[in-house]
């Protein structure tokens, strides 16, 4: 079976070929040619995955599968959520929003904190979605250098290390992606 997911992050590319079964072969846009910005025009995390799935879907032709994630915070009212990408402003890095984030929180007691995961997947115009999460807690410092985004301020409940001081395979098993692709995976062999 192939399938494209709707990305253009290379992280989350490879992080995601690593969690799914052989016998799926996953498509990026490039390899269907698709070089343009998908839409994320939506309030919640279902309607942004949907959103990017119909697109590529609609105007490519393939049968595929988007996701969006949020990182909630309990102290900053679940923000930055579906606005994680661009927290410290549109054009941002990673290192701003992770910024950003602990100069909000340098003074809260409460680190709760969970990321969130919808994958959309389309397959001959049926739609299907997926939900992941994982809870866990903010650090005061960044601490690993594997990952991605705000792998290096979240550690997950039940562990004493970061997303970024984990292997792709152990975050993998854990995440709020790795939650939601388990789903997706479970559904394509039903």
């Amino acid at each position: 079976m192939k399938l494209v997911f709707a990305t253009n992050n290379p992280n989350k590319l490879s992080e995601l070929q690593a969690l799914v079964p052989q016998g799926i072969e996953i498509l990026s846009l490039i390899d269907i040619n698709c070089n343009e910005e998908l839409p994320e025009t939506n309030p919640t995390l279902e309607d942004n995955a949907l959103q990017k799935a119909q697109y590529v879907y609609q105007n490519y032709g393939f049968n595929c599968f988007a996701d969006d994630t949020g990182l909630e915070i309990e102290a900053l009212g679940g923000a930055p959520g579906v606005y994680s990408a661009r927290y410290a402003g549109q054009d941002c890095r990673a290192e701003d929003n992770m910024k950003k984030v602990l100069t909000k929180l340098e003074d809260e007691e409460n680190r709760n904190a969970k990321f969130r995961t919808v994958i959309a997947l389309i397959i001959k115009g049926e739609e299907n979605l997926f939900e992941g999460e994982c809870n866990g807690a903010i650090t005061k410092t960044k601490s690993g250098v594997e990952g991605f985004g705000y792998d290096p301020i979240f550690t997950p409940e039940g562990c004493e290390i970061t997303f970024a001081e984990m292997s792709k395979q152990k975050k993998g098993a854990i995440s709020h992606r790795g939650r939601a692709v388990e789903k997706l995976v479970a559904f394509l062999n039903s």
